[in-house]
């Protein structure tokens, strides 16, 4: 809250609510923070517990934190160091970067950051894009793909509308040249640029058989992005996904969608041990990790935190946002009697209001 707060002193108004904003009347945005303050969680007492660690697998891989860094568009809207400064810090910091296909630096650069980058692909009207994309992502390196299902159109954020936001000339969609960016950048009084650029660049009609088709296509672990019922989550499995996000796309899809984390416990249950279950949406601190794991999350992502901590300081106010967190789970973890994140997820929690 204190980096946001210092984000909007430093920011064009206009940047500010293009990253706080979401779709509507900003119900799903606010139903993610309240469903995070509804869980208590039920600390367990005299475990001999005086430093835990905090590390933990995510798609097989050991990371310093039960953390990922959420897909973020434009980044170089915050700060002119933008994606490749933010990757650093989480490489540093022991936990994956997911680089969003909208990105304003490009895959390799992104991926020459250091530290372990997942890409994440909104699928395209060019499904030669599509290919190219995943192939590039693997040539960089990358050691995951996220497939982002929840955007067949971009919601209605109405903020941008008001704004008639568009993207100043020095940022740009680094991943797809010649996809029509140059709408991203005219910008008319009452119509959000970004939204019209999505409309033309992004398939509308992604079907499962879209997935499996890209499960066969990589042997990379694969993320599938925004399911909310659980019954998709079982799909998400059936199609050969590593994990699912849990996630109303931090209230910036569907106003009338849940929180991400009101539907965790489903989809846990649903999908069992075939698959990793993340979450996100309002994640803001090391209690909300706590209380994830002990909903039955494998691992978060953290989105507007660590876009505001990246405009605050660059590469140094992201590196201390991460030594916050860490210290913050940390001490959750003590506080709850959990010697690890795995022993969080055995907590109970009781649902208030």
């Amino acid at each position: 809250a204190d980096l946001a707060a210092l984000a909007r002193e430093v920011l064009p108004p206009e940047v500010y609510d293009f990253v706080a904003g979401g779709s509507g009347a900003e119900t799903a945005l606010a139903a993610n923070r309240a469903a995070l303050d509804r869980v208590a969680v039920l600390p367990r007492m005299l475990r001999g517990i005086d430093r835990p660690r905090t590390d933990a697998p995510l798609l097989g891989r050991a990371q310093a934190l039960p953390v990922a860094v959420a897909p973020m568009a434009y980044q170089r809207l915050v700060h002119p160091d933008g994606e490749p400064a933010l990757a650093a810090a989480a490489g540093a910091a022991g936990v994956p970067y997911v680089a969003s296909t909208l990105s304003s630096a490009t895959i390799e650069q992104i991926a020459a950051a250091g530290g372990p980058v997942w890409f994440q692909l909104y699928w395209l009207r060019d499904r030669g894009m599509v290919r190219e994309l995943v192939d590039r992502a693997q040539r960089a390196g990358c050691t995951a793909l996220m497939l982002t299902v929840d955007v067949p159109i971009l919601g209605p954020r109405l903020r941008d509308v008001r704004n008639g936001f568009a993207l100043p000339p020095q940022v740009a969609a680094a991943n797809l040249p010649g996809s029509r960016d140059d709408l991203a950048h005219a910008g008319t009084p009452g119509t959000s640029a970004v939204a019209r650029h999505t409309s033309a660049a992004f398939a509308s009609a992604l079907t499962w058989s879209d997935v499996a088709w890209l499960r066969g296509r990589t042997d990379l672990p694969l993320v599938v992005k925004g399911v909310l019922d659980p019954r998709d989550a079982v799909l998400a499995a059936d199609a050969g996904a590593d994990a699912v996000v849990v996630s109303n796309h931090g209230g910036r899809q569907l106003d009338a969608a849940p929180a991400g984390l009101t539907m965790l416990p489903q989809v846990r249950t649903a999908v069992g041990d075939r698959c990793e279950v993340l979450v996100d949406g309002g994640i803001n601190g090391g209690v909300d990790v706590l209380r994830a794991l002990a909903l039955g999350a494998s691992g978060v992502l953290v989105g507007r935190p660590l876009l505001w901590a990246l405009a605050v300081g660059g590469r140094a106010g992201a590196d201390a946002a991460f030594a916050l967190l860490a210290a913050e789970l940390r001490d959750a973890l003590t506080l709850a009697g959990c010697a690890d994140p795995a022993e969080a997820r055995d907590l109970r929690t009781i649902t208030e209001g």
